[in-house]
């Protein structure tokens, strides 16, 4: 995948993704994260924890919203998989060690301008589209 080695993640770097809708992605938050609400993607890394590291190239779990990537690709005028693909990548940054909520404004920048900068790529490589892939 074009985001995985554009973060430098050797070959053979595995990741789950699973599309869900919100009533589905609520359940998760609610039970892993105690925010009882639906929301846009969910990132469970497995090189963290207890049995981090047990297979170096499990990146982790990716679970993204489709009902809540709809309503946000409507409300900016963003195509849907486009929308799908920018949280795709916001998710795998943060299985790639980013934060934007516990590590402060500055990690939060360097988050942000690094998704901008691989979404620019995918977005030149025409990477952004069902047919893209």
């Amino acid at each position: 995948m074009r985001i995985l080695s554009a973060l430098g993640c050797p070959d053979g770097t595995e990741l789950s993704v699973t599309i869900v809708g919100d009533r589905s992605i609520r359940i998760i938050n609610r039970e892993y994260l105690a925010k009882d609400r639906p929301t846009n993607v969910i990132s469970f890394s497995l090189q963290e924890g207890e049995c981090g590291g047990v297979n170096p190239h499990a990146l982790g779990d990716v679970i993204l919203s489709a009902d809540t990537a709809a309503r946000e690709a409507e409300e900016s005028g963003m195509e849907f998989f486009e929308r799908l693909s920018f949280l795709l990548l916001h998710g795998i940054l943060h299985l790639s060690g980013y934060d934007h909520e516990r590590s402060g404004e500055a990690e939060a920048h360097k988050m942000e301008q690094k998704e901008q900068q691989l979404f620019r790529i995918l977005k030149k490589e025409g990477l952004l589209s069902p047919t893209g892939l």
